[in-house]
């Protein structure tokens, strides 16, 4: 049995991150710990590079937090801006003992009420809640689900972006050389 340390506590990230290890490696077994480490970096993210530098920081810090896993796995969301609109994603960072794989999430497009919130400093989780009548969004549907109708939602969301971050782990031999 493997052991994954995931930097949250939020149900929908360990989800995401079993259902991506699991259809990576079907015949493995996998216990998933979660441990609460600092991103070191904005509560929101505003960039592409802040957002993967938030999941980087989580997953070399979940790894000092506890050692003793097999890989360890930082998960981060973000926003940008991109012309007059907003963009939301989240990046994934795996990282082993001797190596790591990066993927980010699909990326849609956030509307105008929300967009005005996030741009006045408010979360995206806080500004989904006000924008739709909910409480705590970003600990189930989030934005994705909200607008969707769970169409697609956070957890599938999630899930098929740690899978791509698992590529380089299914095929060792093909990232073990440096470009």
């Amino acid at each position: 049995m493997k052991t994954i340390i995931i930097a949250s506590h939020n149900p929908v990230k360990i989800q995401a991150c079993l259902t991506g290890f699991q259809s990576i490696f079907p015949q493995e077994t996998f216990e998933i710990r979660s441990v609460s480490v600092s991103s070191g970096v904005s509560d929101q993210p505003i960039s592409d590079r802040e957002t993967l530098q938030g999941a980087q920081n989580r997953a070399e810090n979940a790894a000092e937090e506890s050692p003793e896993g097999d890989y360890w796995v930082g998960i981060e969301g973000g926003v940008e801006e991109m012309g007059i609109d907003l963009t939301a994603f989240a990046w994934i960072v795996i990282c082993s003992s001797n190596q790591t794989g990066k993927s980010r999430t699909g990326t849609f497009f956030l509307p105008a009420a929300i967009t005005r919130l996030v741009r006045t400093g408010i979360e995206l989780g806080e500004a989904d809640d006000q924008v739709f009548g909910q409480h705590n969004s970003k600990q189930g549907m989030g934005a994705i689900g909200l607008l969707t109708d769970n169409a697609v939602n956070r957890t599938a969301l999630y899930a098929h972006a740690v899978t791509l971050a698992l590529v380089s782990f299914k095929n060792p031999s093909l990232y073990a050389e440096s470009v």
